[in-house]
């Protein structure tokens, strides 16, 4: 075939393709064209519908081009990306949300109405602006959130001053793209969801002004970027999580006008970006944390109107920045530090503060610049301890005239006894040691009126408790015990001889005991006082348990096994304590754990052994005791168990313990029976010690005594903090392996 007619051929083909495909194209071209001006044409009478755009409410220049219309914008295809109330004056005053057809922007990135007063539920299509990035309708009327989870491509959410109601929904954590949340100002109730800890991109969290209750979450946590936390005005209690020191970037935190209750955490401290600090207006306690002075760039703080107690730190006042701080209505106490009296503008009323003039203040600003009403502290010291010089000489004076007076009508009677210690057949015997002041019997009766009922605190096996508050303002607790045979010389010898060794026990984890008093035939013990109780009642009561977090709960297990440890292994003689329980573990103000009741079972019974009585509580008593009556340190090891136990789960672990024996029982998890009224713990090393507290408390349970580990070797442990087990992942763990991980504590010699 010839050239020429090929190169033909082909151009005859490609004209009829072309014939074929172009008008193809050229139509898709059109359809395409077509359903772009359709969907802009939808967009323009989606808002024409809603009512809030006509000639008299968008420009001036009223014109078809509704992307030229006041509050609109438009990309480069004239599609709807904006849509804002901020260029126009009150446009949709009374109007219904619900007006717009959202169904019609589905390239809406912008939606921002706020100040107009529109009202109404919002509706769910809003949902389905899958684009939509910022989403403001502050100071509106609108009445629903459930709808706000759908937009994954939300990063700034304000819903501020509404008439928002119900709780929070669930569904907020899956925003997690969110950098400002802004909820405040409405009716919102119920607690805080853990998912709110999903929203790790959050920059400002706004809840503030609402009625949400419960605990605060350890989840917010998480929020690593956070600068700004507002949870004040709501109906928060439990304790400030220690989470919240990992909230590095904040500058700004108000957690004021709640219940929260605790401890200001020295965790917080870590926020050392802080600005503005406001806790005002809770139930805090404790001391004002020394470490304070780590936030450098603190300039207002606001304690005021809690229950905070100890002395102002030192290093409060050399913040080189602050100028603001009201720590008014607490129980704050001592003397005002010069740098904190440097302060412009420094609020201390209704405390029991002091001033203090001296050559180390000169700089300070004199005591009549400070707001000082309401103290109960004096302006001088010099003045306090002048009377309390004088106070002293003339208590000593009467003291050795009583003394006097005492000897000269024993050696007339003729009752003085060398071999009982000046102790008469009537058994009149008043002893006190380490306590500063003179004590009397007469004061004791004074301060319980007889022993009357109102003063009861608690009733043990061996005696009731009494709350005695002495003339000095001192507080103690007095044991009246059960036993009354002070007309016994040789009791009375032996009992005084026990009680002036109990006396010499120092441990910072047992509880003091000052002296003894013998009257006739009434006895006593004068104990240390203190003011939370057993933590059998705070376990008990739901507000104090959730303030019991799991930080304190392990502290109190810990301090349970050094004290006993110690009882055991540092005291000569050592001391069995034979009635461990939760009943016998008191709880000063902090929530700290002091061992009540030791040694009393000897002091009361001098002439038995360890195998010819038998004394404990019922569910915490060794299981050897039921066929034999050898008390041993062992006995109290099993106790410890059960009260560590117990510590975690929030009640006598009974149901536990007693399917131990079965295969079922051991498959339970740990998870399961950790007291469910504590947030689930997140800080590894909290986990850590729950995972070591529950291995130590099964080796405890284990029924031959000799395979129990000694308290000296428990307390150790918690020392060294070791973790048994390879697992940190709470929700993994059985009983079954906390038990045999539990082995390892185990002394094979002794077995």
């Amino acid at each position: 075939m010839a050239p020429d007619s090929s190169i033909s051929n082909l151009v005859i083909i490609i004209t009829f393709i072309s014939s074929i495909i172009v008008p193809v194209i050229t139509d898709n071209a059109v359809v395409t064209a077509s359903a772009a001006s359709s969907a802009i044409k939808l967009e323009r009478e989606a808002l024409v519908n809603s009512g809030w755009w006509n000639s008299s409410r968008a420009t001036a220049n009223y014109t078809s081009d509704h992307c030229k219309w006041m509050g609109i914008t438009c990309n480069s295809a004239g599609s709807i990306v904006e849509i804002s109330s901020d260029e126009m004056d009150n446009n949709f005053t009374g109007a219904e949300l619900s007006q717009l057809n959202f169904t019609c922007f589905p390239n809406l990135v912008t939606f921002r109405i706020w100040g107009t007063l529109l009202s109404g539920r919002m509706p769910s299509e809003i949902g389905a602006l899958s684009k939509l990035e910022k989403l403001v309708l502050s100071h509106n009327s609108l009445t629903v959130t459930k709808e706000v989870g759908n937009m994954k491509n939300l990063d700034r959410l304000h819903l501020n001053r509404n008439n928002l109601t119900g709780s929070i929904p669930s569904t907020i954590g899956y925003l997690n793209l969110l950098d400002e949340l802004h909820l405040s100002h409405n009716r919102l109730d119920g607690p805080i969801p853990p998912t709110i800890g999903n929203l790790t991109n959050l920059i400002a969290l706004d809840l503030s002004s609402n009625q949400l209750s419960g605990l605060l979450p350890r989840e917010v946590g998480n929020l690593k970027y956070l600068a700004s936390l507002s949870l004040n005005g709501n109906i928060l209690i439990g304790p400030i999580p220690p989470t919240i020191g990992y909230l590095t970037n904040l500058t700004y935190l108000n957690l004021g006008y709640n219940r929260l209750s605790s401890s200001i955490p020295p965790e917080l401290m870590n926020c050392s970006q802080l600005l503005n600090l406001v806790l005002s207006h809770n139930s805090l306690s404790g001391s004002i944390p020394s470490e304070i002075g780590n936030l450098i760039f603190l300039r207002q703080l606001d304690l005021s109107r809690n229950f905070i107690n100890g002395t102002i730190p030192s290093q409060l006042g050399k913040i080189p920045n602050i100028s603001a701080v009201d720590l008014s209505k607490n129980n704050l106490s001592g003397v005002i530090p010069a740098s904190v009296r440097r302060i412009p503008k420094l609020i201390v009323s209704e405390n029991n503060l002091e001033l203090e003039n001296s050559t180390s203040s000169e700089n300070a600003p004199p005591p009549q610049a400070t707001p000082f009403k309401g103290n109960k502290g004096k302006q001088r010291k010099i003045v306090t301890r002048l009377v309390t010089i004088i106070l002293a000489m003339v208590a000593f004076v009467l003291a050795i005239l009583i003394f006097g007076i005492l000897f000269v009508h024993r050696r007339k009677d003729k009752k003085f006894n060398p071999n009982t210690r000046e102790m008469t057949e009537g058994a009149n015997e008043f002893s006190i040691w380490n306590y500063d002041g003179r004590i009397t019997f007469e004061e004791m009766i004074e301060a319980t009126e007889d022993f009357h009922i109102k003063y009861c605190i608690g009733t043990g096996g061996y005696g009731s408790v009494y709350r005695a508050q002495l003339s000095s303002g001192k507080l103690v607790a007095l044991k009246k015990l059960h036993r009354s045979e002070t007309e016994e010389p040789a009791f009375l010898e032996s009992f005084q001889t026990e009680a002036r060794l109990l006396s010499q026990i120092r441990h910072r984890n047992i509880v003091k005991l000052y002296g003894f008093c013998l009257h006739n035939k009434c006895m006593f013990l004068i104990y240390e006082y203190m003011e939370r109780g057993s933590l059998f009642c705070v376990l008990r009561n739901d507000v104090e348990a959730v303030e019991l977090d799991w930080t304190k709960r392990v502290n109190i297990v810990k301090s349970m096994a050094h004290a006993l440890s110690y009882l055991h292994y540092d005291c000569k003689p050592s001391i069995v304590h034979r009635d461990i329980s939760s009943n016998n573990i008191l709880l000063n103000s902090n929530l700290e754990a002091f061992v009540a009741d030791f040694g009393l079972a000897r002091l009361l019974h001098p002439d038995s052994s360890n195998r010819t009585l038998v004394v404990g509580t019922y569910g915490y008593i060794a299981p050897e005791l039921a066929y034999t009556m050898a008390v041993t340190e062992k006995c109290d090891v099993y106790s410890f168990g059960v009260v560590a136990l117990e510590v975690l789960m929030g009640s006598h672990p009974t149901d536990l313990l007693s399917s131990l024996s079965s295969s079922s029982g051991r498959k339970i998890r740990l998870i399961d029976v950790l007291d469910q009224r504590l947030p689930f713990p997140v800080d590894r090393r909290v986990v850590h010690d729950i995972i070591l507290v529950s291995t130590v408390a099964f080796a405890c349970l284990q029924s031959k005594p000799k395979a129990r580990p000694t308290m000296q070797r428990i307390s150790q442990e918690f020392l060294a903090r070791k973790s048994p087990l390879g697992k940190s992942v709470v929700q993994e763990i059985s009983i079954s392996e906390l038990i045999n991980q539990g082995m390892y504590l185990i002394d094979q010699s002794d077995c």
